[in-house]
């Protein structure tokens, strides 16, 4: 499998086997870094980590990468850069791709990294847009295998909001992989109808299952992973809550959900997650609405069930794949 060179765009990009191959470089990846065998596959090399959206993991899993890969990473936030403000898009990128071996992007529409990509002549990463989240997903599904096995017929049931780069990227990670996809949330919260319409024709190829159900006890029946994410995407106003708490609060992960799934069933969340109030956003909410957790019961969160950290921690070496895979001619 030959992806030198390629930039890490979307899952939509890639196939199954591709995927797949991801996924396998990943856990060998994972494996020598467990057993303190060193890997600096790409000495020397220069990364540019532009983030116009602040993140805990997605940037923590791409320097602690680069250190173990024997690169160098410069991180760029949002007062560090002028990309899109004094500077286009374009040219941002023809000066990066001057400077830098490869380029991650975290911001807003998937336009932006596209225009990277496309001028920088360099290997471009996606850590997030608006509309996809592909480097979570490689994580999501290698911690899946990891605890349940191969991914083919497994049934992912994603509540809550569906419409942004969680609920679109499982879906075509879904898909492609052919696994059971269920988005359970109120309908105006289902993936955009176009971005369906594309993934169920994927799914004639992969047998892949996708359905869209507003009933959370029919929607977790037989489920072997229940992911949710927040209901307030990064960027969006405070308005938003009063809505988002009213339409989406029976779709909230509770242990009678995980209850009425498959036996070995597994939590995910992406994280952060609002499951408690140790943090300042969690006692704002609870001050305004009353609610001592949001997308997921604390019980749920802290249970056996639960493998978020486990999925956090696989975003480092997943990470750490698709950036060999790019970067490196000869694995």
């Amino acid at each position: 499998m030959n992806l030198y060179g390629k930039s890490f765009l979307k899952l939509l990009d890639f196939s199954a086997e591709e995927i797949n191959f991801y996924l396998d470089l990943a856990k060998k990846l994972k494996e020598q870094k467990k057993q303190g065998i060193p890997h600096r596959l790409c000495q020397g090399k220069n990364i540019a980590l532009v983030f116009e959206k602040t993140s805990t993991r997605t940037r923590c899993s791409f320097e602690v990468a680069c250190a173990d890969l024997g690169m160098h990473p410069v991180y760029l936030d949002p007062k560090s850069s002028q990309i899109g403000k004094k500077e286009s898009i374009a040219d941002t990128a023809r000066v990066l791709g001057r400077m830098f071996d490869g380029i991650e992007y975290r911001g807003y529409g998937q336009e932006i990294v596209e225009d990277l990509a496309k001028y920088s002549k360099v290997p471009v990463w996606n850590g997030l847009t608006n509309e996809f989240h592909p480097t979570q997903i490689l994580a999501d599904f290698l911690t899946i295998k990891e605890h349940i096995g191969e991914l083919k017929g497994k049934k992912l049931v994603y509540m809550g909001d569906a419409r942004y780069n969680m609920g679109n990227s499982l879906m075509v990670g879904c898909a492609k992989m052919g696994m059971h996809f269920v988005a359970c949330s109120n309908q105006k919260y289902f993936p955009n109808q176009d971005l369906i319409n594309a993934c169920k024709e994927i799914a004639k190829e992969s047998g892949a299952t996708l359905e869209f159900i507003t009933d959370p006890m029919v929607a977790t029946k037989n489920a072997d992973v229940i992911y949710t994410d927040v209901w307030v995407s990064m960027g969006e106003p405070e308005e938003v809550w009063k809505e988002r708490i009213t339409d989406l609060l029976p779709y909230r992960v509770t242990m009678e959900l995980i209850n009425n799934a498959n036996k070995n069933c597994k939590f995910m969340h992406c994280l952060p997650a609002f499951h408690d109030l140790k943090t300042d956003t969690g006692l704002e909410i609870y001050k305004k609405f009353g609610l001592d957790c949001m997308e997921v019961t604390d019980e749920v969160f802290e249970s056996e069930h639960s493998i978020v950290f486990d999925e956090a921690e696989n975003r480092m070496h997943t990470i750490k794949a698709v950036m060999v895979a790019s970067l490196v001619e000869k694995i």
